[in-house]
């Protein structure tokens, strides 16, 4: 049994009187002498209170680890916990001490207050308590007094009706969630959180001994502030431990030389913004089970704390790590530290922010499907206006003639705004959204400036962009909830495509001292430097790095390439020990010279360049957003105008070549969405794009 009476009782209501044990004596004594009827009528008439109290709501990564944790009202810590989950050593330690018949009695054990009593009045005081377990729940959860007559009976009334009510495992369950251990502790996995900084799956004899002691005095034992005390308490119960034969005398010794904690351990606090939002987004939750990782979570928070360390005052940074191939969010880092510095409580992972040259190889990746462009096509860089709009390449230079390969490679301007122009600025939003994305256009239409990053996107977003690319051209949703199977989005572009874009990604020169070839990636700067970027992918993961200020300042000297391209492959080099190697390319892939390509391919052609003569070429079946119910059989393509020989390409990919026949028949894709594109001899083309179910 337990010192001191209750073993949740404050020190006021430990100092019970002799006379008021031998009445607590006495009413069991006459409780027992009783008849059953009535006693059972009494218990079974009792007002029972409400046992179910609010616990902290959680958020766990993937394998069930605490990743943060919220006080309940009251800023008090009450973690909900079963006994199955708290180390059963601890569980034995406690019921030998504080309640050794705690599974034989029905609630109040008489012989307890008997042995109580008599020490009470051979003493003149207490020694020790006559509480059950059961009676100090009923005094939790009720939360009423322990010294005074009247609140002993209802103490005792309450404790043989919980006994009739609840199993004794569900008694347990409730001690062990609302015993206080010091401050705003209460239950045991708050107290090991606090002082051990664990879970209280394993517990060593020191830490539950000291446990044990806590509840009776949590205020006048609690290790920080009175260490002699709590050492004290400690020990007695290793001793009473050791004399009942529960713990062998070496271990014994060991945990009474261990040392106390001297300080309360901050509770895990892992992806707070991200808990923030999934939190408001299902109140009704008590337990969020998330797809982060805790340990890789971690690893990318200290990263990008160390980051802004020398990236410049007031400079804040944003994470988003995903597996591709699921959609699952394995991290995500709102900002370097959850408080006022840096205006850390900003989740920039979901700021509206400026892309730079993210959105290139989405406009790339588009020109190679819709059959503009091929890797080794020919384009100009050399100055040029587009109506009013006359952009200039970052350095200020020119190239000349430049193949689309290094022309995405060195992130030229020009040549990108080239292929916007002719793909046309509604297409390429068209195909964000499709993405995912949701969009923040200046003035609501956008122009082609959004190649160059004028428009507003999040960092999730832009992640989820590359995953598309990386899944082929059609990737799925980002999801942070376990239990969900994210739906694909609607497909970008084909697998050719992607991967023609991927490729050459793949071929851009890291940073010093990274591997080279290992990651498909992009940096990005937007304008006046208020915006650093850096997303990758290998062929498991895509990861996005955003840095800056988050009140949108400029950051003087601040490129992509510089600050963020680092941080992005040491990101990967946290997540896990080696890259996942990057895909072949699809079968249907075209990877030949420039020479060797259709001559319609070999040079791009610019927007005035496609100006319709009365006789070009004109698909005229399917038509243009059909829907095509084939059943894996061909389709036929009907042309009208232009001049033979024709070359038809179906999502990017040359599928024939010569062709004289106004009527062509061809080998239709697989179901989604296609893109068929034919170009007569003169060069002119004719696309549709349609879905084929």
């Amino acid at each position: 049994m337990g010192e001191g009476g209750a073993a949740t009782a404050r020190p006021s209501r430990l100092r019970n009187r002799p006379a008021r044990l031998l009445f607590a004596l006495t009413l069991a004594l006459g409780l027992a002498a009783a008849s059953r009827d009535s006693l059972d009528a009494w218990i079974d008439a009792t007002d029972l209170p409400a046992v179910l109290a609010e616990t902290s709501v959680e958020m766990r990564d993937r394998s069930g680890q605490l990743l943060r944790a919220f006080p309940v009202a009251d800023g008090i810590w009450r973690l909900d916990v079963t006994p199955a989950q708290v180390d059963p050593a601890y569980i034995a330690m406690l019921i030998r001490y504080e309640d050794k018949r705690f599974r034989a009695h029905h609630g109040v054990d008489p012989l307890a207050l008997l042995r109580a009593a008599g020490q009470a009045v051979v003493n003149g005081g207490t020694v020790s308590g006559g509480s059950t377990l059961t009676m100090q729940v009923a005094r939790l959860v009720e939360d009423g007094p322990t010294g005074r007559w009247a609140g002993k009976l209802r103490q005792m009334r309450l404790a043989l009706a919980l006994e009739r009510r609840f199993s004794k495992d569900d008694i347990l369950r409730l001690y062990l969630t609302h015993a206080p251990f010091g401050g705003n502790l209460e239950g045991i996995r708050a107290a090991t959180f606090a002082w051990f900084g664990k879970e209280p799956r394993r517990l060593t004899p020191a830490e539950a001994a000291l446990l044990v002691a806590l509840p009776q005095s949590p205020e006048t034992r609690r290790p920080d502030r009175h260490p002699e005390t709590a050492r004290a308490a400690r020990d007695r119960v290793l001793a009473r431990s050791a004399g009942q034969g529960a713990l062998d005398t070496d271990a014994a010794q060991a945990a009474l030389r261990a040392s106390l904690p001297t300080a309360m351990h901050p509770f895990p606090q892992l992806a707070p913004h991200l808990a923030d939002r999934l939190r408001a987004a299902a109140p009704h939750l008590a337990r969020h089970d998330l797809t982060l990782d805790a340990a890789i979570q971690s690893r990318m928070e200290r990263l990008l704390a160390e980051a802004v360390r020398t990236a410049g005052p007031r400079v804040s940074a944003a994470l988003v790590a995903v597996d591709h191939r699921t959609g699952a969010v394995v991290a995500s880092v709102g900002s370097p530290d959850y408080a006022p510095d840096r205006e850390g409580f900003v989740d920039m992972t979901q700021a509206i922010r400026s892309p730079g040259s993210l959105l290139k190889p989405l406009i790339y990746g588009l020109a190679f499907d819709q059959g503009l462009a091929h890797p080794e096509t020919l384009i100009h860089d050399g100055p040029a206006v587009f109506g009013r709009y006359a952009p200039r390449n970052f350095d200020g230079q020119f190239r000349g003639d430049i193949r689309v390969r290094e022309a995405l490679q060195q992130s030229l301007n020009i040549p990108v705004v080239r292929l916007a122009d002719v793909i046309g600025p509604a297409r390429i939003t068209a195909a964000l959204e499709r993405s995912g994305a949701t969009l923040h256009i200046p003035g609501g239409k956008p122009g082609l400036a959004i190649a160059l990053g004028g428009l507003g996107i999040t960092l999730t977003d832009l992640v989820q962009l590359y995953a598309a690319l990386a899944e082929g051209g059609q990737g799925p949703a980002l999801a942070a909830r376990q239990g969900t199977t994210p739906p694909r989005h609607q497909k970008l572009m084909s697998p050719e495509a992607a991967w023609q874009v991927g490729h050459i990604l793949a071929g851009l020169t890291p940073p010093p001292g990274a591997p080279s070839g290992v990651l498909a990636y992009k940096t990005g700067t937007s304008y006046g430097h208020r915006d650093a970027w850096a997303i990758g992918f290998d062929g498991a993961h895509v990861i996005g790095v955003w840095m800056g200020r988050p009140d949108g300042t400029p950051v003087p000297g601040a490129f992509g390439g510089d600050l963020a391209a680092p941080v992005l492959f040491e990101a990967f080099g946290r997540l896990k020990p080696t890259f996942d190697r990057l895909p072949p390319p699809p079968p249907a892939t075209l990877i030949v010279a420039a020479a060797d390509l259709p001559q319609p391919l070999q040079r791009f052609r610019p927007r005035d360049a496609y100006e319709r003569p009365a006789d070009a070429v004109e698909l005229t079946f399917p038509p243009d957003g059909a829907r095509l119910a084939l059943d894996g059989g061909p389709v036929t393509l009907k042309l009208r105008g232009g001049a033979a020989p024709f070359t038809v390409l179906a999502d990017g990919r040359p599928l024939v070549t010569g062709a004289r026949a106004r009527e062509i028949e061809i080998d239709a894709p697989g179901p989604g969405f296609a893109t068929f594109v034919v170009v007569d001899r003169g060069g002119q083309s004719a696309r549709v794009r349609v879905r084929i179910d």
